[in-house]
């Protein structure tokens, strides 16, 4: 069993985006397969760049830290453990929420009003979900997004 079915973070039985290695009954349990599908095509994961501009409270740790777990919440991810460090004189914040999906990563520049932020996200969870939680945290005048399907298949 791996570890994190163990600590409840993965069912044991595939959901509609995960699907087993057709073969034995043994090596179908032990051999399971969370990578995504759509439109056709198979991938590890959705991972999003978001640039947003004209930006507010990115000297907070504190603040980006929830802001950061709740938009991890609302893509529906497991959080496992959050890291942040503030920068010196201009109080910029880089720092990161673990998933059991993946990550939530983000680095500011306060002086700037800029923070750019990397959502990395595999099996049903949906990193989209979390640009609204974004705008509503950090108030941004613009959000540049550009999405890459990681780990593509054929």
């Amino acid at each position: 069993m791996n570890a994190l079915t163990q600590l409840g973070m993965v069912s044991e039985l595939p959901s509609e985006n995960q699907t087993t290695t057709i073969g034995s009954a043994a090596a179908e349990e032990t051999s399971k397969d969370y990578f995504v599908e759509r439109d056709g095509v198979r991938f590890a994961g959705t991972h999003l760049l978001a640039d947003l501009w004209g930006a507010t409270r990115l000297d907070d740790a504190s603040h980006i830290d929830a802001a950061l777990r709740d938009a991890a919440l609302a893509a529906g991810a497991t959080i496992l453990h959050s890291h942040f460090h503030t920068f010196s004189p201009n109080g910029g914040v880089s720092g990161v929420v673990i998933l059991a999906e993946s990550h939530i990563s983000i680095h500011t520049w306060p002086e700037r009003g800029f923070a750019a932020v990397d959502i990395f996200m595999c099996g049903a969870c949906d990193p989209h979900r979390s640009v609204p939680v974004l705008r509503q945290a950090f108030s941004p005048s613009e959000i540049r997004l550009a999405e890459q399907r990681r780990g593509r298949l054929g």
